[in-house]
């Protein structure tokens, strides 16, 4: 009799049934505007590369030279045998990006926010987070062990309240910009509730980085927040740097008790050197060519205006991401093949990567686009909502 524990076709089809089964597909070649997927030449509007630089050649160029020095393995963990130069100086430069004493390399985002909550916290203590966080934060707050606890979404008033009835030792956790709604948190509030109810903040600043910020330094440079203000800052490197990986910036100490106690840094393989050559590059690039922030912004301003004009349900979002809640799976789907039809590459978000009832399409901007290809995204999606 076959082993009824890997029988799971009731659920896979159960998934199907509810449109919320989800499916790769499969690019040949480099990321840009415009994606080689499956035989089909598209117009790109779901990648995180905001700035256009995961394939500018001055990245490619540093990653290939570092190939020739380094190899493509770093052949250990970071406290073994596999801390390279690069790894030394992209930290170095992060921490001065960030205006930070310091700063800690990770080999995922997923990796840096589970590392770095479960190093702060134990059973005694608390988390706080944001109902609608990314899925790596609210692993990071369970896995930590510590009371768990959830405010509503951007509502500062109900995180005091909860704050107000513990006296065990608290972490606030919150994204600088929600991946799914583009909308800011509300960070300047938080730091002044964390100061007031003697709490950690920790912000996960993944889709800010690079996009906001007069030298793309975020949220913290958006909100104009310092290290004791905002002493956790987290970002990762594969969104508006075009590479790989992610960060945590803070004090000296820290980041040293990252070190000795982020066991997903501690228990895992270090990224490429190459990597982290090819990241620095980008991070001169991101600094120097504030056109690329300029110009993003310049085309959501055409997006937002083209999509009122034309009845398209924008929501409040001045950052890449720019969310069209549809509410129903099946429709957003639907929406999404049509777009595919007319050469467009746009996702589907669906439960539970959202709440139940708000499916959506989550369209997100980079510098390389053309003012011409947002005004026919526009077009493609007027026929297609309608």
């Amino acid at each position: 009799m076959p082993n009824q524990f890997y029988n799971f076709t009731a659920d896979l089809d159960k998934l199907n049934r509810q449109s919320l089964y989800r499916k790769r597909r499969i690019v040949d070649g480099a990321q840009g505007v415009l994606l080689n997927l499956e035989g089909r030449r598209l117009n790109n509007f779901c990648s995180n590369d905001y700035l256009g630089l995961a394939n500018h050649p001055q990245v490619t160029l540093a990653f290939k030279q570092a190939v020739d020095l380094y190899g493509v393995g770093s052949g250990s963990a970071h406290l073994i045998c596999g801390h390279s130069r690069e790894h030394h100086e992209l930290e170095a430069e992060l921490a001065a990006f960030t205006g930070r004493d310091r700063a800690l390399l990770f080999s995922t985002g997923y990796m840096a926010n589970m590392g770095v909550i479960s190093a702060l916290l134990g059973r005694h203590d608390a988390v706080y987070e944001d109902r609608l966080n990314h899925a790596s934060l609210l692993d990071g707050g369970l896995l930590s062990k510590a009371g768990f606890n959830r405010y509503r979404h951007a509502d500062v008033a109900d995180l005091s309240e909860k704050l107000a009835l513990s006296q065990a030792k608290a972490l606030i956790v919150s994204d600088g910009v929600f991946s799914m709604d583009g909308d800011l948190a509300p960070v300047p509030e938080l730091a002044d509730i964390a100061g007031r109810f003697q709490a950690g903040l920790l912000i996960d600043d993944a889709h800010g980085f690079g996009v906001l910020g007069e030298t793309g330094g975020g949220v913290a440079e958006h909100f104009q927040l310092d290290q004791q203000q905002l002493p956790i800052l987290i970002g990762t490197l594969g969104k508006a740097f075009g590479s790989f990986g992610a960060f945590v910036a803070g004090s000296a100490d820290l980041i040293e008790m990252m070190v000795q106690h982020a066991r997903t840094y501690i228990y895992t393989t270090s990224l490429p050197s190459a990597v982290a050559a090819a990241t620095r590059a980008s991070l001169k690039l991101l600094v120097e060519e504030s056109w690329r922030r300029q110009k993003l912004q310049n085309l959501l301003y055409r997006f937002r205006n083209g999509a009122i004009q034309l009845n398209i349900p924008i929501g409040n979002s001045f950052t890449a991401i720019q969310p069209i809640i549809i509410g129903d799976s099946h429709k957003a789907l639907q929406i999404s093949e049509l777009l595919l039809e007319q050469g467009f590459l746009v996702s589907a978000i669906r439960p539970p990567t959202v709440p139940k009832g708000t499916a959506r399409l989550r369209i997100t901007f980079s510098a390389n686009h053309e003012e011409w290809q947002v005004d026919s995204l526009l077009e493609a999606l007027a026929k297609a909502i309608a």
